[in-house]
């Protein structure tokens, strides 16, 4: 409540300058009627004056170089009447200080200029027109001005500084949510290939042990049998890894155990399950294994995951596969190839896999590669280098 009263307050200029006005105003009044001093003006051009200096001044922050001039003029009218200084020309000074404070260097400095001017004028009527009489009053006038118009210049400085941390704050928060929104759109894109290579594969596979147990429900029971085990064993597969994708989303960390991402270990079983579904496959390892950062290992797997999946869905009956794993000094290649129907297989246009791919190897550094083999069939190779994952 507090906060938005002074926020209020503080947008109210005029009525805050107004209430600054007052007291100058008053104290002009007090002393016009204590007789303090040699008074040298009527009580009419007291109050006129009182009201051209100080009147002005409840506009100074939204007009401050108008507000500055009408106050000069009135102080020039009266030094031309022959009025001796009254309290209200504290009104050049507060005018000054607001030119300095709220303009550019050049306007300050003018405003100091025009003020000294009248200071030392001042200082040769009221005390004498030689420099030995007047040179006292005018040394201690031109301090104040000078006073004056530095603080002025500081307070100018010292906003300027202000807006510029402001304006900084303000670009850094921008910068750190476009930040955030990039990480957020890179793992919404993460998710995303991880999904579409779980699912994708799964039910590919299901839907092929499905029509094989369709097929052989009443001439082969026993393979009837095994297609259905088959297409258990890969729901299940697919629900943990799903539930490992999910768990990674939860905000807590106390939400159990998940199955582990799938790496170079889980080939072998990615191999059995396609040669349960019923395509041939060949699967082998060339080189030296070394040891690869999960992030690599993932990536491989994923590759040779989408590639079988493409093989189990555009190869066609009687397609035959081959998965090739080659460590060398300094990569490691992927090549999966199947004698199907290759660039003759139909292609719905909506497919991800591929993108994907790339995608993850690009992550590495790395290159992949589809493309319908000269013989027939289709081929996949991806070299992802190891000397920077083996450093990781």
């Amino acid at each position: 409540m507090v906060g938005r009263a002074w926020a209020w307050w503080r947008r109210q200029t005029p009525l805050v300058d107004f209430c600054f006005m007052l007291p100058i105003a008053a104290w002009s009044v007090l002393m016009y009627g204590s007789n303090v001093g040699q008074r040298t003006v009527s009580e009419a051009e007291f109050i006129m004056l009182t009201l051209g200096l100080c009147v002005p001044l409840i506009w100074r922050r939204r007009w401050p170089r108008a507000v500055f001039v009408l106050i000069a003029v009135v102080a020039a009218v009266q030094w031309a009447a022959h009025i001796a200084a009254l309290p209200p020309d504290l009104a050049v000074l507060i005018a000054l200080y607001t030119v300095a404070s709220r303009c550019g260097f050049r306007w300050g400095l003018t405003a100091a200029i025009v003020a000294e001017a009248g200071a030392i004028m001042e200082a040769c009527q009221q005390w004498g027109l030689s420099w030995e009489q007047a040179r006292s009053p005018a040394i201690f006038l031109t301090v104040v001005v000078a006073a004056v118009w530095v603080f002025g210049i500081y307070m100018n400085t010292r906003r300027a500084y202000l807006r510029s941390l402001e304006e900084r704050a303000a670009r850094l928060e921008r910068e750190r949510d476009t930040q955030v929104q990039v990480a957020m759109a890179a793992e919404r894109a993460r998710i995303a290939r991880e999904l579409h290579d779980v699912v994708a594969h799964n039910v590919s596979v299901i839907v092929v042990q499905a029509d094989g147990a369709a097929y052989a429900i009443e001439s082969d029971k026993e393979r009837a049998k095994q297609a259905l085990e088959a297409i258990s064993a890969t729901g299940r597969t697919a629900l943990a890894e799903m539930r490992r994708l999910l768990g990674v989303l939860r905000e807590s960390d106390d939400t159990g155990s998940y199955a582990p991402q799938p790496g170079i270990e889980q080939l072998t079983d990615l191999v059995d399950q396609i040669r349960a579904s019923g395509m041939p496959l060949r699967f082998e390892i060339d080189g030296v294994p070394r040891e690869l950062s999960q992030g690599l290992q993932l990536t491989v797997f994923r590759i040779v995951q989408e590639a079988l999946t493409n093989t189990l869905k555009h190869a066609g009956t009687g397609a035959t596969a081959h998965v090739n794993l080659h460590y060398g000094d300094d990569s490691v290649e992927v090549r999966v190839r199947d004698d199907g129907r290759g660039a003759a297989a139909a292609d719905d246009g909506r497919g991800h896999g591929l993108v994907g791919m790339r995608e993850r190897v690009a992550m590495y550094g790395g290159s992949a590669l589809a493309r319908a083999r000269s013989g027939g069939g289709w081929e996949v190779v991806a070299r992802l280098p190891v000397r920077e994952a083996a450093r990781t």
